[in-house]
């Protein structure tokens, strides 16, 4: 077994938890202790670091939404440092699916020590890509990231065109319009999987739809806090 990132050879450490979970070492110990893990205070609404329980940000938005912010919560799970930046290049931007998969432990076991409270009709929707995105990269990062988890995915929402939301600065992407139209209603709980939560933007456009729609709590899981 070799490291996904650096191809060093990786000598397994058998033990019968690893044998009964098929518990697999994807990344070589120098590797996995490069992925920087959010730590400390972080903002219960969008998992920002801050010694404030709600952030700036999150504050701005309550207001933008008339004291009902269409999003209860962002979960995130890393930071965005040098290394994780040079791994989304190479898994999202140059198409190394295989990458992705030395999330899928962590990813899964986030999700069910944070959400565990969720009833067991609750959706888990990818954030989807637009046709021409899709092309590009020949795969969604969201959607993969969401196969990890438990749960019924549902593919409610469609992108109707692919600007690229990191070509744009803070400003603009607040003044986005809405990219995504609805393919159905939706009257359970959703969670949004997407893999980076940068300024919220993307997420609470999906919630707005799916929120009118009649989703009574809108959700975002994410892997990286930019």
């Amino acid at each position: 077994m070799h490291c996904l990132w650096c191809d060093t050879a990786i000598i397994p450490q058998i033990n019968w938890h690893n044998v009964l979970l098929d518990k697999r070492q994807l990344l070589c110990t120098e590797c996995a202790q490069r992925l920087e893990m959010l730590g400390g205070r972080r903002c219960r609404k969008c998992s920002r670091t801050s010694e404030k329980d709600v952030c700036s940000d999150c504050r701005a938005w309550n207001a933008y939404y008339d004291a009902d912010d269409v999003l209860t919560f962002n979960y995130s799970i890393y930071t965005y440092n040098a290394f994780m930046q040079a791994i989304l290049s190479r898994w999202k931007y140059r198409g190394d699916y295989c990458l992705g998969n030395m999330f899928a432990e962590c990813f899964r076991q986030h999700f069910n020590h944070v959400f565990s409270f969720l009833p067991r009709d609750a959706l888990i929707v990818p954030i989807p890509l637009s046709h021409k995105r899709l092309q590009e990269r020949k795969f969604n990062q969201a959607l993969m990231l969401a196969r990890f988890l438990p749960g019924r995915k549902m593919h409610a929402l469609t992108r109707i065109h692919g600007e690229k939301q990191s070509k744009k600065t803070r400003k603009e992407r607040l003044l986005s319009t809405n990219p995504f139209q609805l393919q159905q209603a939706v009257h359970k709980p959703v969670v949004l999987v997407d893999d980076i939560y940068t300024t919220g933007t993307t997420v609470r456009h999906a919630a707005q739809l799916l929120r009118a729609s009649g989703s009574p709590d809108v959700y975002a899981y994410t892997l990286i806090r930019g």
